[in-house]
């Protein structure tokens, strides 16, 4: 599904990615981890064509997207959330879903805004469709209230079922667990292969190790722009150069799970 092809990119004489190359296939979840500066972040930013790699490819579905615009990459089937999270919060919860699906509609964004407003060629349609997304994330008895009034974990939520609602192939969930309590994050991870068995492929940054190692078949490791691992679970939490990127050197890799996990 997802093709990164030697990929490297240079913020003037900063080299956050550097010759990195992966895959992602269709109906998995990949994870992405790596120490703080990395360059996770910037790979999911160029994935999702926020930045353009200064060398390399990437390749969606047998597409080239990365030379696209980010409003071109959306509607091919990308969807993402953020670290910061990114919603509208003067608008309700069902509100934030409902512009989700302007992909979706035969109206466009603004098209959307005036359906919001009042309009009713396709209200119906779309408002029982935000309600279905919002009951398959447990935030149906929010939905008419301000996304500014709900806690960091029902934020998070939000974010989640409105990239969601956007009927994504693949989504790219960016530190998805970040400021979540040990309850909230069981209920992310179960979440997440909920989303992934319902036929969406999932790439995911994230610092929670117990999270990726319980729902990735996969994981990539980058530490200082470059990838120093692939592989399994299992396989990730006995390479050794992983172990040295997190721990250091000195660390014996009999202390992986109880250290880094």
């Amino acid at each position: 599904m997802l093709k990164i092809d030697s990929i490297t990119k240079k913020f003037g004489g900063i080299v956050a990615n550097n010759e990195v190359s992966f895959t992602v296939e269709d109906g998995q979840i990949v994870g992405l981890i790596g120490p703080n500066g990395a360059g996770k972040s910037t790979m999911f930013n160029m994935i999702s064509s926020i930045y353009q790699p200064t060398t390399g490819s990437i390749t969606f579905l047998g597409n080239r997207i990365d030379k696209l615009p980010a409003y071109q990459v959306a509607p091919l089937g990308i969807s993402r959330t953020f670290q910061n999270i990114q919603v509208f919060k003067s608008m309700t919860v069902i509100e934030n879903v409902m512009v989700g699906q302007h992909m979706q509609t035969k109206t466009n964004f603004s098209g959307m805004v005036s359906l919001l407003l009042g309009s009713r060629s396709e209200e119906k349609l779309v408002y029982d469709k935000a309600m279905s997304y919002l009951e398959f994330f447990g935030l149906e008895n929010l939905f008419d209230q301000k996304a500014a009034s709900l806690s960091l974990g029902k934020l998070r939520l939000l974010e989640f079922a409105r990239a969601f609602a956007t009927q994504p192939k693949l989504l790219l969930l960016d530190e998805i667990a970040a400021g979540l309590n040990h309850k909230e994050t069981l209920e992310m991870s179960e979440l997440i292969t909920k989303v992934r068995d319902s036929g969406v492929t999932i790439l995911v940054v994230e610092h929670d190790m117990d999270l990726v190692m319980r729902i990735c078949e996969k994981i990539i490791v980058l530490d200082q722009g470059t990838k120093i691992a692939e592989g399994t679970p299992k396989e990730i939490q006995e390479n050794e150069a992983v172990i040295t990127a997190y721990l250091g050197a000195d660390i014996d890799s009999s202390e992986i799970m109880e250290a880094v996990i």
